[in-house]
């Protein structure tokens, strides 16, 4: 017999065995089984008693952060229910609703700036490791249409010059599949290499941080509003992000096949394998951003200019 707050464990091998995410919900989870462990210490029947009281907001939580641990618990309850364990499931309705993000579309000017600046920087110190990875990483990121611990995850060993191809390991969908790369990106790759074996990193990752694993979301993310900072104009207050830069690849490269005249539809399925996507609808998101948020640019005149970012 087992008492409730014991099923932490089986959930969590449970999603392991179906390759599921489980960092994520096991910080939720095991805070609930702890809940559970000095609140009813004896029990072996969970009831919605016992949940409600985990589910009151608490102090300072956003409301992002609450539905998320609302939908993990819903999850570990279908599980124990299934045990026959827990005499419901969890409904997630009285959760609040969050607004979805609406991403940064850059224009074309903002890009070239971006990158510019980026590599102005390096080149103005060549004996910076660290900005000679600022140079380059996101560009990388832009022009392959990476998430961005896609770009920050890069091993060497995923880098293929032969046949030019990048190898992107597990992601959030738990996917993994290998992206073509053009000639341009293959040598802006190579000389990047080439540069840093100077600094002889000695790291499996191809963006090595000075503890030689790669480096963390918070730095690139705080290096990016920093080039952010330098080129934007002061009368935009916008809130970018560096997944802004995975967005504008989609739609521009949606834009283009508009401009060719081809039937998104049709171009969805390989859009979507590319970027990673668990189905095709999360592609199919990118269009809605293309007529407020593209076609009415203030760095866009006509429809035909929004793709036009090939190299800088």
């Amino acid at each position: 017999m087992k008492y409730c707050w014991e099923y932490t464990d089986d959930y969590l091998e449970y999603r392991s065995s179906l390759g599921l995410d489980i960092r994520n919900p096991g910080y939720y989870i095991k805070d609930f089984s702890r809940y559970l462990r000095n609140t009813y210490p004896n029990e072996i029947i969970i009831t919605k008693e016992m949940v409600f009281p985990w589910c009151i907001t608490r102090s300072n939580e956003k409301s992002y952060s609450f539905k998320t641990r609302m939908s993990n618990l819903r999850q570990f309850t279908i599980f124990v229910y299934s045990l026959g364990v827990c005499e419901f499931i969890l409904d997630t309705s009285f959760t609040p609703k969050t607004e979805r993000y609406v991403p940064y579309i850059f224009t074309d000017q903002e890009l070239s700036d971006l990158f510019n600046i980026a590599i102005r920087i390096s080149i103005q110190d060549p004996k910076s490791y660290k900005k000679l990875v600022i140079s380059i990483i996101y560009r990388l990121i832009f022009y392959c249409g990476l998430r961005p611990n896609e770009g920050r995850e890069i091993m060497i060993s995923d880098i293929n010059l032969n046949n030019q191809t990048i190898f992107i390991r597990k992601n959030k969908t738990h996917k993994e599949r290998i992206i073509p790369i053009s000639d341009d990106i293959s040598e802006m790759i190579k000389d990047y290499m080439r540069k840093a074996s100077l600094f002889e990193m000695n790291s499996p990752y191809l963006f090595s941080s000075p503890k030689f694993d790669c480096y963390k979301s918070t730095w690139l993310r705080t290096e990016f509003l920093k080039l952010w900072e330098e080129v934007k104009d002061p009368s935009n207050t916008a809130r970018v992000r560096v997944y802004d830069l995975r967005h504008r690849f989609a739609t521009t490269l949606m834009m283009k096949f508009i401009d060719e005249g081809k039937d998104l539809n049709n171009i969805l399925p390989y859009m979507s394998s590319y970027m990673g996507h668990s189905s095709f609808e999360e592609t199919a998101y990118y269009i809605h951003l293309l007529p407020d948020r593209l076609k009415n640019s203030n760095g866009t005149t006509s429809r035909k200019r929004t793709h036009k970012i090939d190299k800088f």
